[in-house]
């Protein structure tokens, strides 16, 4: 057969929905197992996998109402529809490239069926998916924490390419950044760019700046900045430590990932700053001293992280949500015991899910009296990031929005006070 360009990259993709909906790896685990691609055909492998995970309920809904037998879920006919319809929804990309790039995708198998659907669609003409429908329980458990407008919100930000955040150790070379390169700084020591190759960016291999989500820049600027001796727990892949560091705090950052701490090294090379990393299970390493400040970014669910990740919201299923928080739980305890009376513990989970947040924190403080909520003074945060009346803070799809929006996060200053 005539070799189709651009097969490879759409039989890669296939491949990563695959791993990512029945192996529930997440995207870029999954990417990393298509291998033999060149790096152009492997972007837009993972660019087609993720534009199809975007809109997978409204492609459902399409392609359920161009069959007469509904097709099973994980039949290979349903997903090679779902990646074609995704590429003309999220992409443009023209007609006879998908009908060309998708039937060699089924030989041997159903190829007349998606002839005929994918022809019967693209004749009809797609409907707007400018604000795509999540996945039915992701909807219903956000519209109960949240309400429906959360929901709209979220929605509308996962059809969107999320804009480029870069954490700066200086604020006056944030600034200069942002005035020579069209960004826009929305608190100190940041700038956002529109979506951008990160290595040919001005000032990359000088290092005075790093990638970091604004969302998840805002737990380290809780840190006291009296604080000398500060822990980043679960520190990897380190734009905390980072951050840590350039503050002038004296920085030891704890991972479990031996690679992941490894990326750490690298960056924190290239951007001149120091840190002291340990590989080491937090649930069983101790420090040997009482220190002024912990930042416990905890492992989570990750919901938060839907608009650059949306496998998410397939792999974040009720028990990995339970699992997620009971094992915060744990780390909150096992932190507790290593900071000194009058210093703080940060709190945070870059998720959606009041169970990893507000639940957590509400139960673990009930269960230990010596601690409180500190809530963040004036200046510590962007002045739209209201605390609760609880003091903590929540950040929501819909924030910002119309300056690009954040990941989701929670975050909460529990200080010992005995």
């Amino acid at each position: 057969m005539p070799r189709v360009e651009g097969l490879g990259a759409r039989r890669a993709a296939l491949q990563i929905l695959d791993a990512v909906l029945r192996q529930g790896r997440t995207l870029d685990a999954a990417a990393d197992k298509a291998g033999g691609l060149a790096p152009n055909d492997k972007a837009l492998a993972i660019g087609i996998a993720g534009e199809t995970l975007r809109r997978i309920p409204d492609l459902d809904a399409l392609i359920d109402g161009a069959t007469r037998q509904r097709l099973p879920d994980d039949s290979k006919a349903r997903m090679v529809l779902r990646l074609a319809l995704a590429q003309k929804a999220g992409l443009g990309t023209p007609d006879h490239a998908l009908v060309a790039t998708a039937l060699p995708l089924v030989d041997g198998g159903p190829r007349r069926l998606v002839h005929g659907v994918l022809g019967t669609l693209l004749r009809r003409g797609l409907p707007d998916m400018s604000a795509p429908r999540l996945p039915d329980d992701v909807e219903a458990r956000w519209e109960k924490a949240w309400g429906a407008d959360a929901v709209a919100t979220a929605r509308r930000q996962i059809a969107s390419r999320p804009a480029l955040d870069l954490s700066f150790a200086d604020d006056a070379v944030a600034k200069e950044f942002a005035a020579h390169n069209a960004g826009t700084s929305l608190t100190p020591r940041h700038v956002r760019l529109d979506s951008s190759a990160v290595a040919e960016l001005p000032g990359f291999e000088a290092g005075g700046w790093w990638v970091q989500d604004l969302a998840a820049s805002l737990p380290a600027r809780m840190i006291p900045g009296d604080a000398v001796d500060v822990i980043d727990l679960c520190a990897a892949p380190g734009g905390k430590t980072m951050q840590l560091a350039a503050a002038g705090h004296k920085v030891t950052a704890i991972d479990n990932s031996k690679s992941r701490l490894g990326r750490l090294r690298e960056n924190l090379e290239r951007t001149r700053l120091t840190a002291n990393l340990i590989e080491a299970d937090a649930l069983t390493f101790s420090p040997g001293r009482q220190v002024d400040a912990i930042l416990l970014d905890a492992p989570c669910s990750s919901t938060g992280t839907f608009r650059r990740h949306p496998e998410v919201l397939y792999r974040a299923r009720p028990k990995i949500i339970a699992d997620s928080a009971a094992l915060q739980r744990r780390l909150l305890d096992r932190a507790a015991s290593w900071l000194r009376p009058g210093g703080a513990l940060i709190y945070a989970v870059c998720s959606l899910e009041p169970e990893e947040g507000e639940d957590v924190v509400s139960e673990w403080l009930a269960a230990n009296q010596g601690f409180a909520i500190a809530v963040p003074a004036d200046g510590e945060l962007p002045a739209v990031m209201t605390p609760s009346p609880e003091g903590w803070v929540r950040i929501l799809p819909g924030l910002i929005e119309a300056e690009g929006g954040l990941d989701g996060f929670f975050m909460a200053r529990l200080v010992r006070n005995r």
